[in-house]
C-alpha cells in the first residue's frame, strides 16, 4: 500500500529539518565552499547513510519511495536522531502502526473522576490534540482561565500559547511552550491526515508568532513527567512536580498530576 500523501509530505520536511541542523563539521567533513542552505547537503547525508543520493532527494522531495527498515535506521543515525526521533521517522515512513484517526475521544466515565478523586493535588486528564477532557477544582485555580473556551472544550495547547495570562502563570514559558509543541508533532506524527491536528496547529500558528517559528522546526518529544515552576496568586513563584500517566484503554489520554516541590519552591 502506498503511504498517503500527508505522511509523505511530513516525512519529507521531517528529514530535512533534521538534515538542516547538522554541521559538516559535526560529521566530519570538509568546507566546500560557500553553501546556500544550513547543514548537510543532501548528497553529503546520502553518502553517510551509504545509500543512494537520487533515492534520497525522491524521499525529501514526498515521492513515494519505499525502503526498509535497515535503511531508515541507517539514515536516523546519519542524522543523529535520538530514540524518540527515530521512532517518529518509521512511523512517518509507514514502518508502525498508527492509530486510527477521529473527530473526537471517547472518554470513560470511571477516566473522567480520576482527577476529581486528586484532590486537593491539581490534575487533569487530556487527550491527543491537549483537549481537557477532565479537571478538578485545583488544577482550574492553578491554570487560570484555562476553561474560557466559548463553546469548544478548553485545551492545554491553546492555553499555552494563545492566553495571555499562560506567560505570566508560566515561569519558564519559552521552554514549556517549545517542549508542548514537540509533544504535540509527536502526537501528530501518529495520526497523519487526522483533521484535528491539523486544525489546532494552523490555530496555534496562525495566533502565536512563537508557535509559527518553532512547528516548522520539527522537534518530537514523548509525553512524560518533570518539574514545572509556576506563579500561585498569593504565593508567588511554587515548583511542583507532575507525573503523567496514560490511559491503558486509550494511550493517547494522559492523566497528569501535580505535586507541590517544598524543598524547592523559594
Amino acid at each position: 500500500m502506498p503511504r498517503p500523501p500527508d505522511r509523505r509530505r511530513e516525512l519529507a520536511a521531517f528529514l530535512r529539518s533534521r538534515r538542516e541542523r547538522i554541521t559538516p563539521d559535526q560529521v566530519g567533513l570538509p568546507h566546500t565552499g560557500r553553501r546556500r542552505t544550513p547543514g548537510l547537503r543532501r548528497e553529503e547525508l546520502a553518502l553517510l547513510a551509504g545509500i543512494s543520493a537520487t533515492w534520497y532527494t525522491y524521499l525529501e522531495q514526498g515521492r513515494d519511495v519505499r525502503a526498509s527498515d535497515q535503511v531508515y535506521d541507517a539514515l536516523a543515525t546519519a542524522l543523529r536522531l535520538d530514540r524518540h526521533e527515530r521512532a517518529h521517522l518509521l512511523r512517518l515512513a509507514g514502518h508502525a502502526p498508527a492509530p486510527e484517526t477521529g473527530e473526537s475521544e471517547p472518554l470513560a466515565a470511571d477516566a473522567a473522576a480520576v482527577p476529581l478523586l486528586l484532590q486537593p493535588h491539581p490534575a487533569y486528564l487530556i487527550g491527543g490534540t491537549y483537549d481537557v477532557l477532565s479537571r478538578n477544582r485545583a488544577a482550574a485555580d492553578l491554570f487560570p482561565r484555562l476553561t474560557a473556551a466559548g463553546e469548544r472544550p478548553p485545551n492545554f495547547a491553546r492555553w499555552v500559547f494563545l492566553e495571555p495570562a499562560a506567560r505570566e502563570v508560566v515561569v519558564d514559558w519559552e521552554p514549556e511552550a517549545r517542549g508542548l509543541l514537540a509533544r504535540l508533532r509527536t502526537l501528530a506524527g501518529r495520526h497523519p491526515g487526522d483533521p484535528r491536528y491539523t486544525r489546532l496547529a494552523d490555530e496555534l500558528t496562525a495566533g502565536s508568532a512563537e508557535a509559527r517559528a518553532w512547528w516548522p522546526q520539527y522537534d518530537v518529544q514523548p509525553r512524560r513527567g518533570g518539574r514545572k515552576r509556576l506563579r500561585v496568586p498569593g504565593r508567588g513563584v511554587v515548583e511542583f512536580a507532575y507525573t503523567a500517566f496514560h490511559l491503558a484503554e486509550q494511550p493517547d489520554q494522559t492523566l497528569v498530576v501535580y505535586a507541590e516541590d517544598r524543598d524547592r519552591t523559594g
